[in-house]
């Protein structure tokens, strides 16, 4: 995979094209601030990352979408994103195009039909990374993921200032988690970690996820049968309780406990008969009439009672008050005339006056009530006997319907009672063969256990093959290539520790010089031109070892800037504006420049022929194959990245 060439496009449709040879070293030098640097970012931002690194200014107020045209063996790929809209610092949105001959779209035909996770996914087929899982230990909680072409920018560009940074040997290693992902990655794309190790590693975790569900089958069988006696009885008892089984039932092993819950799961309920009339609101009607009758008969007798009371009374008090008017009667007779004579009188002496008719006429009026009165107690006291009686016949209906009453609800509780048994038995039933439903007997778990021991016996076979396969050793050999080509440059470059034997520690992401009296990380080395030869040194034994091996990792390296240690100053180093003239007429170390720039192009022609090299530079040589590596003429502006005479995002009307 290389870079075939660099596209922008104006606001209003114009397109600028950075076209550069797929084999050796391409050379892009001027001015400063023409859009040199912005190169790799833009390569990146079409690689599938989201994040648009791209420096505030010209480029990001005049471009409105960017593309790169990838070079494969047998195929070109085009990828073209939109810049982010105002404001914004990604955008995942892209346009993609596969042929043998990709020819750059024009303006009208940008269109979005991808993202860059399909962006990604298409480079990393393409490049051939095989299909992997980064390797994480037990006792670690980040997850574990496939490595990707994404997994390729950290030895992929060396920007301004990291080329000589002593701390950082590649691209974002300072940046959150990224050391972490070299670390899981780069054993993948070195071949450390092969397409067998992850085939293997795909089935031992298939194996292990199967073992780990077996082993929760297997606890849950063990639970269940050191729970199925006890569970059994309970339920056994039950069952006599609701009478589904006889109360003689034994409680022996657990196969007879369940034999005889087998035969109670088999109850059903008999068949309900007619259900009866229910008699009890008809009875409690007619005893309440029994009842009311009964309190009309009492009223009855007692209003009876009552007259006959008061009629005794009459009677007594009138026969007294008879007693004393008969006095009267005592009275001698005129025998002449027939009237009452007054004692002693020689003739009626006004018998005939009204106080004397008065008590003659009442005498006779209470005479004729007391006759009434005494023939109509027969009456009464035979009236009262017959309502007694009729009392006392509704008193004994009364009882009478009370009992049939009482009988009549009993039987409705009897009945009630058989419905709650015959629900209390079902409640039973279900509980029963649920239990029978999940009842594991003691075969079943000699089953799981053999299951178990199987699934683990797998384990141990997939995890002895994957030891077989040892990614450390392998991974130790292939530094101990890559750390003898970094030697082999390191020495051309004749850095200050040249003269020691390094090695790239992959734990640290460094390098370490191994001194006769001790060891010393590239950090502790000292001087701009040491740190640059370190950088350029690993980056280079890196990807030869890479392609030795044909490894999927990109063929290309884009470097910004790497001769301004030898200059004395950034000041000056800019001041060469890309001229030759300037260049020869600076206070730069020209030995060392040029001994870089001829290291690098001797890489692309002699180590690994057809390597792709960019540099973005500010120095210009005037030998021969440097101007033959020169991608354009000096950005001056013009020319530049951006022509200037793009218009601005807001001054073109749609």
């Amino acid at each position: 995979m290389k870079i075939s060439s660099i596209h922008v496009y104006s606001h209003d449709g114009q397109r600028r094209d950075v076209n550069f040879e797929v084999d050796g070293l391409n050379i892009i030098t001027g001015r400063s601030s023409t859009g040199k640097s912005a190169l790799s970012d833009i390569i990146e931002y079409c690689m599938g990352q989201s994040n648009f690194n791209v420096s505030d200014g010209v480029i990001q107020d005049k471009v409105s979408w960017f593309a790169v045209i990838y070079q494969f063996p047998d195929v070109q790929v085009m990828v073209a994103k939109p810049a982010p809209r105002s404001g914004g610092a990604s955008c995942s949105l892209a346009m993609t195009r596969t042929g043998e001959f990709v020819q750059p779209p024009e303006f009208s035909e940008l269109v979005v039909n991808t993202d860059d996770i399909a962006v990604t996914s298409l480079l990393s087929r393409q490049l051939g990374i095989p299909e992997n899982r980064t390797e994480v230990a037990e006792e670690h909680t980040r997850n574990s993921y496939e490595a990707s072409i994404k997994h390729s920018y950290y030895y992929l560009f060396q920007r301004q200032g990291l080329v000589t940074n002593k701390d950082q040997l590649f691209y974002r290693q300072n940046e959150p988690f990224q050391p972490q992902a070299i670390k899981d990655t780069l054993p993948i794309l070195l071949g450390a970690s092969t397409n067998e190790r992850y085939e293997l590693q795909t089935r031992l975790r298939t194996a292990q996820r199967d073992l780990r569900a077996q082993a929760k089958l297997l606890e849950q069988a063990k639970q269940a049968v050191g729970n199925n006696r006890n569970q059994a009885i309970t339920l056994l008892t039950e069952a006599k309780a609701v009478g589904i089984l006889p109360q003689e039932s034994p409680i022996g092993e657990v196969e007879e406990i369940i034999a005889a819950l087998k035969t109670a799961a088999q109850w059903t309920p008999a068949k309900p008969h007619a259900q009866p009339e229910d008699k009890v609101p008809k009875l409690e009607t007619e005893l309440a009439k029994l009842r009311k009758t009964k309190r009309e008969i009492k009223s009855k007798i007692e209003a009876g009672q009552i007259f006959e009371r008061r009629a005794g009374g009459f009677q007594s008090e009138a026969s007294e008050h008879i007693d004393r008017l008969l006095s009267i009667r005592s009275l001698p007779k005129n025998a002449t005339t027939g009237e009452w004579q007054w004692p002693f009188a020689e003739k009626n002496l006004a018998m005939e006056t009204p106080i004397a008719q008065a008590l003659i006429g009442e005498l006779a009026s209470l005479e004729a009530e007391m006759q009434t009165v005494m023939g109509q107690r027969p009456q009464i006291q035979g009236y009262l006997a017959e309502e007694n009686q009729r009392l006392q016949d509704t008193t004994k209906s009364i009882v009478e319907k009370e009992a049939e009453l009482t009988a009549a609800i009993a039987a409705n509780t009897v009945l009630a009672n058989a419905q709650k048994q015959s629900d209390a038995a079902k409640y039973v039933v279900g509980r029963i063969s649920f239990f029978l439903e999940g009842f594991v007997p003691d075969n079943s778990l000699k089953q799981q256990e053999a299951d178990y021991r199987r699934r683990e016996m797998r384990v141990q076979e997939l995890e002895k093959a994957l030891a077989d396969v040892d990614v450390d050793d392998r991974l130790a050999s292939i530094m101990n290539s890559i750390s003898a080509q970094f030697n082999l440059y390191n020495k051309r470059f004749e850095s200050e520790f040249s003269a020691y034997p390094a090695r790239f520690d992959l734990k640290k992401l460094t390098i370490i010089f191994d001194r006769p009296e001790r060891s010393v990380p590239m950090a502790r080395t000292g001087g701009g031109e040491n740190y640059l030869a370190y950088h350029l040194s690993a980056l280079l034994a890196l990807h030869w070892y890479c392609v030795k091996s044909n490894r999927p990792m990109p063929r290309f390296l884009v470097i910004d800037q790497p001769t301004q240690v030898y200059f004395p100053s950034e000041e000056s180093y800019k001041a060469v504006d890309g001229t030759v003239l300037n260049t020869e007429q600076s206070d730069a170390d020209m030995d060392s420049v040029r001994k870089l720039f001829n290291l690098l192009y001797q890489f692309t022609v002699e180590d690994v022929p057809g390597f792709q090299i960019i540099i973005t530079e500010h120095a210009n040589l005037r030998d021969d194959w440097f101007q033959k590596s020169l991608v354009e003429a000096p950005w001056s502006k013009p020319p530049a990245l951006v022509p200037e005479g793009w218009p601005l995002k807001g001054e073109v009307t749609f």
